[in-house]
């Protein structure tokens, strides 16, 4: 895995730990109990993308930057 690669996932991760919280937030202001019920579910699968995200990016910045091999002129 290159570092791009492990920022991209990173980025993939973020959105949905995003995603999720804006869901848990929608749940636990609905006045609707079935949604209410749904806020932790959210909450904790948001949390885990969350960890994902950050174990990526930390994965990134271990990874050496990749330099541009291509010494083609054109």
């Amino acid at each position: 895995m290159t570092r791009e690669q492990a920022l991209t996932e990173a980025r993939l991760a973020a959105g949905k730990a995003k995603r999720l919280a804006e869901y848990a937030e929608g749940a636990a202001h609905s006045g609707e109990p079935s949604h209410y019920a749904k806020t932790n579910r959210f909450a904790e699968a948001g949390a885990l993308w969350a960890d994902t995200s950050r174990a990526y990016a930390q994965l990134a910045q271990a990874l050496p930057e990749t330099a541009d091999t291509d010494t083609t002129e054109g």
